[in-house]
Formats: C-alpha cells, sequence, structure tokens
C-alpha cells in the first residue's frame, strides 16, 4: 500500500513538474536595456579597414567560385546520366520536395575539394538541418552523380559530422540513401577504425537508444554497408524501380552462383516491402515517398507552439528584436586580413547584436578578451570574445564568465582571432609571467570543455596554438563551428614558422644560417597554403565557411536549431509499471 501511494505521489510530482515547465516555455524572457555600443567607423580606422576590405573582396570571390563549382555536382554527364537514363532527381531537388522551403543551414558544402585523392565536390553527399513540418531535422542525403554515390574517406567523415551534429542537438535525422558503396582502392581508409564507416550503424544505434528519431528513403543504389543504413532506421521509405538494398548486386550473384537475376527482383521495393519487411512503406515515385517522410515527421513526438502562440511569440520578438546600428557589410572591412590589422572586436559585436547592445562583464580586467551579454534575433547568448593574446587575466576572467553562463544555462558564442605565434620566453621575468598564463589557461580549457551549455564558434581571424582550444575550437565540440573566408588555421600563422624552429646559436656558419632560412620558408609557404579557411573546410575542420555579412542570419538558425530540443514531449522512458493477471 506504501508503494502504491509513493508511486502515485512520485507520478503526481513529475505531472506537475511537466506543467510547471509548460508554463515556464510560454513565460516571456526578463526585460533588458543593455548599453549600446557606439563604435562606428572613425577616419584612423580608414587604412586598415580597406586593407581588409580588398583582402575579403579576394576571398569572396574565391567563395562565389568554390560554390557555383559545389552546385555542379559530378558535372553534366554524371546529370544528364542520373536524370535521363536513371530517372532520379537531383539531390537539390529531393531537398525542395522534402524541406518546408529552401531556406536550410548546409553544413561543410565545400568538403572534399583539393583532397589528394581528386576533388570530390561536397564529399558526395549533401548535409544539413532544414525544416520538415515545422520542425528542424538533419539531413544526409548523397549525391550520385558524384562518383556515381561512391563513398570515399571524407563522404565517411561529413556523415559522421551530421550525425554528431543531430545527437548533440537532439534533433531527428533523415537519411536520402543513393550511395554505390565504399571506393576500394581507399578502403584502408573507410573500414577498419573507430571513426570510419562501422561508426555510422555504430551512431544510428546509440541515437535510437536516445530516442532521436531517424528516417530512411531508399531513392537509389543501396549496396554492401549502405544497406544496414535504411533498415536501422525507425522507418524507411523505398521507392519503386530505383531503389534496391542487397549486400552483394546482380554482378556478385552471377560470379558466385552464375544466375542471372535483376536488381528489382534481388532488392527492390517490392521484394523489400512485401517479402522481407526491410521497409515500412512504399513509393510509386520520389514525389510519393518525400510526401510519406513528411507524414511520418509529422507523427513525431514534439510539441511545437501553437500557430497562435507562434505569432504571439514572433510579434514579441520583432519588437524585441532590434537591427544592429550598423549595417552588416561593414564587417567586410572588420575582417582581419592578418593579425596586424586586428580592429577593436566590439565593432565586431556591435554589427552583430540586437540594436548593437552589449552588457560587458569585468569590463576594466583582462582587457584582451572581451566577455559580456547580448542577444542575438531575440536568444540571450554569453559573448567570449578575442581582443589580443589570452594573457594571465584575460584567461582567468573567460573561465569566470564561462561558469557564470553555464551555471545561467545561456548559450556561448565565441568569436575567435588569436594570437600568431605562443609567448616567447626571453628571461626569467617572462619566464614567471608565461608559467602563470599556463595555468591560468589551463584552467580555462578545463571550464570550456566542462561547460554544459550549447557553444557555438565563429573564427573570424586567426585560429592558433592552445590559445586556440581555450577558445572552443574543433577539439572541444562546440554545436558549430564556422569560418569566415579570410580565416587562417595553423599551429602558427603563416610568416611566423621562425618561433617552432630551433633559434640560432650566436656562433652559426653561414652554411647553416641559409639552411635555416631555406627551412624557414618552405614553412611558411607550406603554412599559407595550408592555413586557409578553404583548405580547412574542404577537410571538414569546421561546419563551414559563412560570409561576414551573413552571421547574424546563420546565428540565428543555430540558435534556433538548438532551443528546438525543449519541444521533444519525451526524452528518457520511465520504467512500466508490472501488470499482473
Amino acid at each position: 500500500m506504501y508503494r502504491c501511494t509513493l508511486r502515485l505521489a512520485e507520478q503526481h510530482w513529475k505531472c506537475s513538474v511537466r506543467c510547471m515547465s509548460a508554463v515556464a516555455k510560454r513565460r516571456t524572457s526578463l526585460p533588458s536595456a543593455f548599453p549600446v555600443l557606439e563604435l562606428p567607423l572613425q577616419p584612423f580606422h580608414q587604412h586598415v579597414y580597406e586593407a581588409n576590405l580588398r583582402n575579403s573582396n579576394t576571398c569572396n570571390k574565391k567563395f562565389i567560385e568554390l560554390s557555383e563549382k559545389v552546385r555542379k555536382g559530378g558535372g553534366q554527364n554524371s546529370i544528364e546520366r542520373h536524370t535521363k537514363r536513371n530517372r532520379k532527381l537531383l539531390v537539390r531537388d529531393r531537398l525542395r520536395l522534402l524541406l518546408d522551403d529552401e531556406d536550410f543551414l548546409e553544413l561543410s558544402p565545400f568538403a572534399g575539394l583539393n583532397l589528394p585523392y581528386g576533388d570530390i565536390p561536397s564529399a558526395g553527399c549533401l548535409t544539413g538541418i532544414g525544416r520538415i513540418c515545422g520542425l528542424w531535422c538533419v539531413f544526409i542525403a548523397n549525391d550520385a552523380t558524384v562518383k556515381g554515390g561512391t563513398a570515399y574517406p571524407i563522404t565517411v567523415k561529413k556523415q559522421l559530422r551530421a550525425q554528431d551534429v543531430a545527437t548533440q542537438n537532439r534533433l531527428p535525422c533523415v537519411y536520402l540513401v543513393d550511395s554505390g558503396g565504399a571506393f576500394l582502392p581507399l578502403q584502408s581508409e573507410i573500414f577498419p577504425d573507430k571513426n570510419q564507416g562501422g561508426r555510422t550503424f555504430y551512431n544510428e544505434a546509440i541515437m535510437s537508444a536516445m530516442k532521436i528519431p531517424q528516417v530512411s528513403v531508399v531513392c537509389g543504389s543501396c549496396t554492401a554497408g549502405g544497406a544496414y543504413i535504411p533498415t536501422m532506421a525507425e522507418e524507411t521509405v523505398m521507392v519503386h524501380r530505383i531503389g534496391t538494398i542487397f549486400l552483394g548486386g546482380p554482378p556478385l550473384v552471377k560470379a558466385a552462383t552464375g544466375e542471372e537475376v535483376t536488381p528489382e527482383d534481388l532488392g527492390g521495393a517490392k521484394l523489400h516491402a512485401e517479402v522481407s519487411g526491410c521497409v515500412d512503406h512504399f513509393a510509386w515515385e520520389e514525389k510519393e515517398a518525400y510526401t510519406c517522410t513528411r507524414n511520418i515527421i509529422s507523427t513525431l513526438n514534439f510539441q511545437l507552439p501553437e500557430e497562435e502562440e507562434q505569432d504571439e511569440e514572433k510579434t514579441r520578438k520583432r519588437k524585441a528584436e532590434e537591427e544592429p546600428l550598423y549595417s552588416s557589410e561593414e564587417l567586410l572591412g572588420l575582417a582581419p586580413r592578418s593579425y596586424n590589422y586586428t580592429l577593436d572586436v566590439k565593432m565586431v559585436i556591435s554589427r552583430l547584436t540586437d540594436g548593437s547592445r552589449f552588457q560587458e562583464f569585468k569590463a576594466r580586467y583582462g582587457t584582451t578578451l572581451i566577455t559580456g551579454f547580448a542577444k542575438i534575433h531575440g536568444h540571450l547568448v554569453g559573448i567570449v570574445a578575442s581582443n589580443g593574446e589570452l594573457s594571465y587575466q584575460a584567461a582567468l576572467k573567460g573561465s569566470h564568465f564561462v561558469q557564470l553562463c553555464d551555471q545561467r544555462d545561456v548559450p556561448l558564442l565565441f568569436l575567435q582571432n588569436t594570437a600568431p605565434t605562443p609567448a616567447l620566453t626571453r628571461s626569467v621575468s617572462k619566464a614567471e609571467m608565461n608559467s602563470n598564463r599556463l595555468k591560468a589557461q589551463g584552467s580555462m580549457l578545463s571550464t570550456v570543455a566542462c561547460a554544459s551549455v550549447p557553444k557555438i564558434t565563429v573564427v573570424i581571424g586567426g585560429c592558433h596554438g592552445a590559445d586556440s582550444y581555450a577558445m572552443c575550437g574543433r577539439a572541444f565540440e562546440p554545436n558549430f563551428l564556422f569560418l569566415w573566408p579570410n580565416a587562417r588555421v595553423s599551429m602558427v600563422a603563416p610568416g611566423h614558422a621562425g618561433s617552432l624552429l630551433p633559434s640560432d646559436a650566436e656562433q652559426q656558419q653561414q652554411q647553416q644560417q641559409q639552411q635555416q632560412q631555406q627551412q624557414e620558408d618552405d614553412m611558411n609557404k607550406r603554412l599559407e597554403e595550408e592555413s586557409s579557411a578553404f583548405f580547412s573546410s574542404a577537410r571538414l575542420w569546421d561546419d563551414g565557411v559563412i560570409l561576414p555579412q551573413d552571421t547574424r542570419k546563420v546565428l540565428r538558425d543555430c540558435l534556433d536549431i538548438i532551443k528546438q530540443q525543449q519541444y521533444q514531449i519525451s526524452t528518457e522512458k520511465g520504467q512500466s509499471a508490472l501488470l499482473r493477471v
């Protein structure tokens, strides 16, 4: 009797908490009137601003050039074969039918370009986050016009990153499968290791256990290891005649048994919908498949705000939101071409935040790191921005502020532009100062790593050395990490390779000095090439290169996406009561 009463009380308490949570979600945020950052461009900024602007325009031209290259997929011949002979839709046309609109956040579009094994536009698959029935969902869509849908190492890496984004932000995941399997000559880089091919299936199982919904659409070939993606998803839709699932295709059957069989008889939609039961929904054509997928998403256990509530919320947000006082186009001249061309980072902040308002924290202490609160499209964020070397005082301040945001559940935005080289030690007093700095930076590293709030990083300049870790670099798993086109990612900045090489002895011979100078020049040339934002993005060291003037919009989408998980009704499955007959 006592246990029954206790169970009822516990259920009542949980119900009360849920009700209070529902009420809390309808409440408005506290009113705020943060101080305005009045930082217009001054005449003494002009020289640096114009140099940065010229560099940004050059970078933007390359951005546009690569964007056009990526949108062409595998080229005109591959597109014609895909659409006319195979009668399939192109991957972007599929997304138009699946998503509510074309305004989606694409992740790492430049992945796979200029790699040692060739150009793989978009790594052979499109990944991103878009709305389906009003719900933000991750999509992973193979592009069969690129190398026939063959999976390269960079393809696997991109798919795994998309699954990480879905897991970290608790987003439903939709797979559009049209894959020819792994590229066998590179199998040693695709198959055996922990974060290679098999990790995709492990992630699917873990996401399912976490109650993150996964839906698969088989709209093309699904061969070998790729066959597990639809069979492990919660629901699968398969398209007649163009969709196939099998471990070994007709050529392998003929080689093994001598029997000739068609792809449709071996692993077509009818077979798997009527005989094997591997798929849950049969579609006669692709358009029907994406309509079915949208209907599946509409059954998920998310409770989005009612339309009336949404309208009220949007009206409230519009009233609360203010555009920055200064044009976002001015960010092009604030994007530093190098560390020496850096202007006050508060000028960047004032062109990103609502009404250019910013409540600074510890304004007079550790001034080489700017910290404080602001709103971006109505979302409250804590901003941590580089404004010089990460000194002892700056690291302590950063550690304090990150803990404060973690305590208050405020998402963090890191604006990263770190020093080009590590601090040099040329005297005993400098050694002591650097030791103190090292200890404070270690504290900040721990704080950033352990902070449980969502984190977004934008590299607006340099991403160099250990300072970049403290500013939530890739290794510290921010929810999203983006680069501006002018950004540089390397251990030290180009032109500073000498700081990595042994120092010259006083009596060093001239020949040795010449050899060391040649080594330094070669290293700087390599750094110049390998530190580029486009080199980084091609290797998936980030979630994409974004234009400075688009940063505010991208941050709005990221903050909306992060917020959505609060609308999932149940994230944990309670223990069922025992029923006895």
